[in-house]
This record gives C-alpha cells, structure tokens and sequence, in this order.
C-alpha cells in the first residue's frame, strides 16, 4: 500500500478504537460509585490511628475543579479496561497484514496471556497498596493528621495498579522477541545480572520510598524473567539452537562429526 493509503488505514482504525472507549468511558461514569468505593477501600481498612484518628475515612479536595476530575478520570480508567478487546482488536487489524503467519500466531499467544497477567498485577497492586499506606503513615507522630486529598490518593493508586499490571508483563514481551528469534537465552543469560539489578532499580523508581512496595514488584518480576528464561532456553534448544545458541559472537562452533570428513578425506 502507498503511504497515504497506510495513514488513511490508521485514521480509520484510530477513530473506531476512540469511538468504543468512548462508549466505554460513558458506562465508566455509570459505574462510578461501585468503582470509586473499590478504589477507596485500602485507605478506609487502614487503622483510625493511622489514617486521621476519626471514624470516617474522608478524602478531602481543594480545588473547584476537582470532584469532575475524580470522576473522568475513573471513567476513562474504566472506559479503557472494559473495552481493551475492540482497541486492541483495531491495533491488531492495522499490524496483522505485515506479519507472516507463523509471526499471528506469536501475536495471538501474546494477547491471551497478557490479560491475566495485567490483571494479576494490577489485583496485587490493590493488595498491596493497603499495607504501603500503612508503612509509609507509620511515619508521622502523634501531633500528625492526615488530610489526603482526593486528587492525590487517585493518582497514586492508578499509578500502582498500571505501573504493577503493565510490569507483569514486559517478560512476556521477552518471550514474544525470543518466538520471534529477536532474542536468545545465549543474551538473556549473559545480562542476566544486569537485568536483576535493573529490576530492583525501577521498581524502587516508580514505586513509594518503602520496601514494601519495591519488593512486592521486584520479587514477583525476577520470578517471571527466570520463567521466561527458562522459556527461550527450551525453545532455543528446540529450533535447533542447542550448543551454537550458547557461543559468543566471536567464538568459533566446534564440528559435529569429523568421523565423516576424515573418511572423505581418506576416499579421495
């Protein structure tokens, strides 16, 4: 296809995605009170002593603008979650004409257990925010109360629950570069180490200052990396992989069988 005609594909696929998050994004603001009671749940079960000493568990706002933000932002949340196989299915119509078919099969694998995977970090995520709440309130003295605006307390909980959710993921993305022979785990083994490290770096980035949180992310991560490690050695090893998988760049591959070419040899 021209250029053009491909923009004009995208623009099409573009407006149907945003069309049905759209509609979603409406059912979003619908189910608002359900969803803003879950959401606002870890902070009610903290202890009355750690939250603001009262009965009640209000969040406060300051500005005027703020209780409509509270609710589209919860909606476009929802909006995005419900309808994620129709945008999804429009990203995969726009790709799909440029894969092979071994390549569709790889994509459909992918898109199957990404979604437990999201959803299982992100339900860890809202387990474990609670306990994060209460290391990080554990802070504050006595004269202390918490005024916790709304604003902030929503932030931070979609913060944990996408940053958890999509985290669960990235190993399956190494899986799907290794299917597609983008990666070896001749390379996963070598930077292994890196890797780990690089783990705990970015989970103690973009999670709370307490180590709860950080481990909650990093401990599960490094599990599934090993898993997918493990994944692209058997695979590896089934292509054909095998010991040549295994040789450095510059490393020369030992012969099979010289058997064979010293009896050629002694023939001629």
């Amino acid at each position: 296809m021209p250029l053009m005609d491909h923009l004009r594909e995208l623009r099409s696929r573009v407006v149907k995605a945003a069309l049905f998050i759209a509609v979603g994004v409406v059912v979003g603001f619908v189910v608002f009170d359900p969803v803003w009671e879950a959401l606002q749940a870890p902070y009610c079960r903290l202890p009355a002593e750690v939250r603001d000493g009262g009965d009640g568990c209000e969040l406060i706002f300051t500005g005027i603008f703020d209780p409509f933000f509270l609710k589209f932002k919860v909606a476009v949340v929802v909006g995005l979650l419900i309808t994620t196989p129709f945008w999804l299915y429009q990203l995969w119509a726009f790709i799909a004409p440029a894969l092979r078919g071994r390549e569709k099969r790889y994509t459909y694998f992918f898109v199957a257990a990404a979604v437990p995977l999201f959803l299982a970090g992100s339900g860890l995520a809202y387990y474990i925010t609670g306990l994060a709440l209460e290391v990080l309130f554990g802070f504050a003295t006595e004269d202390m109360v918490a005024m916790i605006t709304i604003t902030n307390y929503l932030n931070y909980m979609i913060l944990m629950i996408l940053v958890f959710g999509f985290a669960f993921v990235a190993p399956l993305i190494v899986v799907l570069l290794n299917l597609l022979g983008v990666v070896s785990h001749a390379g996963l083994a070598r930077w292994r180490r890196l890797i780990i490290f690089a783990i705990f770096v970015v989970s103690a980035m973009v999670t709370p200052a307490e180590p709860i949180s950080m481990l909650a992310l990093a401990v599960p991560l490094i599990v599934l990396f090993e898993v997918a490690e493990l994944f692209c050695l058997v695979h590896d090893r089934r292509r054909g992989g095998g010991e040549l998988g295994e040789l450095d760049d510059d490393e020369i591959s030992p012969l099979d069988d010289d058997e064979p070419a010293a009896d050629a040899d002694r023939k001629r």
